[in-house]
């Protein structure tokens, strides 16, 4: 039997013709219908047996099945043609399709359109080729990828108008594309970039109320100048302009300019396509003050209540950032009374028609009052669940309050246990009273064990070794063994902390030690001091942000002394033996509203000391009172400003002097930096440093966050002025003689513990002063 074509040859090249996608969309009707009409005078209708494929090379015969509408029994003709042959073409996958009859066998002769094998780029500087791909596969353009040259022409626009955002007006474009075996092809794209374009003048139209260089100081762009290279500030971008536009809609808005409008925009480019000019025309309108603030609508809590949370009053200029926050106070304390989805509006309307004052109302739509179904924990790992919901000021069953809710996740931070909490508040499927509140937390190691050897200026070589569990298995108590060697000290200690000692919250610290500790090393006089004992602390938790502590320390001391050791200490020994028992009643009271332990970013941290050694044992009477503020203010994200200030005072009682081993000391990295550790105040007959029973120190610190590290919460850098001196007693003090350095700090907590390093410069020492430029430390408190 001889093969007949269902269709006419001339029919085959219509529909088998390689035509751009953008010209088969525009033809395809009339292709079909010629198609349509060619088969209808050609075709022979046959019911199909059997269905051969013949030209593929990538695309699999599934593939094609899938998408073809004839199965095999069907009949065959032109309607079924030209389904057939629209079907296929309309996958985008083909360049040219012919179908042939043999005897009941329907023959479709395909030629597959080219795979993308390869996608290169030359030449881009300004975007790095992974944001290239990314940027091209939104629009289907990927390795892999049937190639349709319709669509590389999409390509070349789409990175014309990347570079044209970022400036390079002059930027050229050439593709280039290379067949390959087995129906393949590269594709390179050739780009010159160009110089961007940058900002020669931006002017301002329209504003009255404020000099263009008020305005400007908003902006980020700025015409070129001589610190551009820097900053890049003179490089137009359509996205920086539109944050522009949006700082100087807010300047007028937080200034009373309620009507303020920006009419329009024109970016004009010169013919070299290096200058560019921006002409912003603005309407500032009337400026308007606040005569009158009223909260109206379901108020729950009494107004008068409601009106001490308003961050604007009557007679403020009228502000939008000031709205802003009224609205998420009201906001907030709705949401303590357990309205978690309350809605406040704000209405300004002119207190008369035409006049430039405003009455502010603000309607409060609370909602329903919404209840806590589950609290629940997630990432928690090692810790008990326990440790964490005993933590919790949000209960389960009770109202939701976003204070409570926002404090318990404080108290998770302040446990040193996570390095990162954070909370969610979804809300019950279909029940439109309830949440669930989900706290989620990264685990940080709370166990670790530590054996070396280092080096500190002040104590030379250290041999140290310990076993300390933060979190013992996973139980939120503390327990530390540890064994450290220096020049300085040889300290063996042992320490337990049981944070909930009762489930009131009341802790209990028990710790035991043996110390030797050689003053001279420490830059102090010549001494020697060996002491063992122990202590025993309960902490009771007072309220939500304050504790007392009350302890007992039971030690025993012994001063050694050499034959160069200082008058102050022979005399010291001679009066009153070398040899003490003493027992030491301790009470402190802390008041800690920072947002987390380690790096806080706001809230303070006082406390006050002072401690007793009673009049039993071997003579020694005297006590110590010690005082301590710092206070965190965030100045903006990540930026912190850090106050601070510790006062010491020691005195004798009864019938003893003040013993030398109990003065204070100052200067070094926790003090005074930029003055060698503990050489600030009073000497003895030798010149050595002796220490003294009042110390003052304190500061100003500025943390700011590591460059090109984001969200790092282990590294941390400071500028810093320091303070402080150390007299002999309280009534020495004189304020001239206070020293002062300033320099710069970081702050590094790696897995050996937390580094400190600093830069200081004294602004005052004077003859006899003992300085050091650079200081580190190894440990810390935070």
């Amino acid at each position: 039997m001889n093969d007949r074509l269902i269709s006419l040859p001339h029919y085959s090249r219509i529909i088998g013709c390689r035509i751009h996608r953008t010209v088969w969309q525009a033809m395809f009707g009339v292709c079909v219908a010629c198609c349509s009409l060619l088969s209808a005078q050609a075709a022979t209708e046959f019911h199909v047996q059997e269905i051969r494929l013949e030209g593929l090379q990538r695309i699999s015969a599934g593939t094609v099945f899938n998408y073809l509408p004839i199965k095999n029994g069907d009949l065959f003709d032109s309607k079924a043609s030209k389904k057939a042959i629209e079907a296929l073409f309309k996958t985008g996958l083909f360049n040219d399709i012919r179908l042939e009859q043999e005897g009941d066998i329907l023959i479709i002769r395909m030629l597959e359109r080219p795979a993308i094998s390869k996608i290169t780029f030359n030449g881009n500087k300004e975007l790095d080729t992974e944001e290239l791909n990314k940027s091209l596969k939104t629009i289907g353009f990927a390795e892999g990828r049937v190639f349709d040259r319709s669509l590389l022409e999409r390509v070349e626009l789409e990175l014309q108008r990347l570079y044209f955002s970022r400036g390079h007006y002059a930027a050229r474009l050439t593709s280039t594309v290379t067949p390959q075996s087995r129906n393949r092809v590269n594709i390179q794209i050739d780009i010159s970039e160009g110089k961007p374009a940058t900002i020669h003048q931006i002017n301002l139209v329209g504003n009255e109320a404020f000099g263009d260089g008020v305005l400007l100081d908003e902006f980020e762009l700025s015409p070129s100048s001589l610190f551009s290279f820097f900053s890049s500030a003179d490089q137009y971008s359509k996205q920086k302009l539109t944050a522009d536009l949006e700082n100087l809609r807010a300047f007028y808005l937080d200034r009373g300019y309620l009507n303020f409008s920006i009419d329009s925009t024109q970016v004009s480019i010169t013919p070299n396509k290096q200058d560019i000019y921006l002409t912003i025309n603005l309407t500032e309108g009337k400026k308007y003050t606040v005569a009158d603030v009223k909260i109206l609508g379901n108020l729950i809590l009494p107004e008068a209540d409601l009106q001490k949370k308003l961050q604007i009053k009557p007679g403020d200029v009228f502000s939008r950032k000031q709205i802003t926050a009224s609205t998420e106070a009201l906001t907030e304390a709705l949401g303590d009374e357990g309205y978690a989805f309350a809605n406040i509006n704000t209405l300004p309307e002119p207190k008369v028609a035409g006049g430039d004052e405003l009455v502010l109302s603000f309607f409060v739509d609370p909602g329903q009052r919404v209840y806590v179904r589950r609290i629940n924990f997630e990432g928690n790992s090692k810790t008990r669940d326990e440790v964490l919901r005993r933590e919790m000021r949000q209960m389960e069953g009770g109202w939701a309050s976003t204070a409570k809710i926002k404090r318990s996740r404080t108290r998770l931070e302040r446990l040193r246990f996570f390095d990162e909490v954070t909370v969610e508040t979804p809300a019950v499927p279909d029940i439109a009273d309830q949440i669930d509140v989900n706290y989620t937390v990264v685990e940080r190691p709370s166990g670790n064990f530590l054996a070396g050897i280092g080096y500190s200026q002040t104590q030379g070589m250290l041999f140290n070794t310990s076993v300390t569990q933060d979190n013992f298995l996973g139980s939120g108590k503390r327990v530390s063994v540890a064994f450290n060697n220096s020049q300085v000290n040889t300290v063996y200690s042992f320490n337990y902390l049981d944070p909930y000692y009762t489930i009131d919250g009341i802790s209990q610290s028990v710790g035991l030690y043996y110390r030797q500790t050689d003053a001279e090393q420490a830059n102090l006089s010549r001494y020697a001091l060996d002491a063992f004992g122990g202590s025993l602390t309960y902490g009771i938790p007072i309220s939500e942000n304050n504790s007392v502590f009350l302890g007992l320390e039971p030690e025993h001391l012994q001063v050694k002394t050499t034959g160069n050791s200082a008058k102050e200490i022979f005399d010291y020994i001679d009066k009153y033996g070398d040899t003490f028992n003493t027992v030491k009643l301790t009470a402190s009271w802390s008041h800690d509203t920072r947002d987390r332990a380690i790096f806080p970013e706001s809230g303070m941290l006082q406390s006050l000391g002072a401690e007793v050694a009673v009049p039993i044992g071997d003579n020694l009477e005297y006590y110590k009172l010690n005082g301590k503020i710092a206070w965190y203010y965030p100045v903006f994200k990540n930026y912190v400003l850090m106050l601070d200030t510790e006062v010491g005072y020691g005195e004798s009682y009864g019938n003893t002097d003040f013993p030398f081993f109990e003065n204070y000391t100052a200067g070094g990295p926790r003090s005074v930096r930029g003055f060698r550790e503990n050489t600030l105040g009073p000497r003895d007959s030798n010149g050595n440093p002796l220490g003294g029973g009042f110390k003052l120190v304190g500061g100003a610190e500025f943390f700011l966050p590591m460059p090109f590290v984001k969200e790092s919460r282990s590294v941390r850098l400071s500028a810093f002025v320091d303070i402080g001196n150390v007299y002999r007693t309280q009534s020495d003090f004189d304020a001239n003689t206070l020293r002062y350095s300033t320099g710069v700090s970081a702050i590094w907590l790696s897995p050996l513990g937390a580094l400190s390093f600093s830069l200081a410069q004294p602004l005052n020492d004077e003859e006899g002063d003992d300085t050091q430029i650079f200081q580190f430390t190894l440990g810390g408190n935070f």
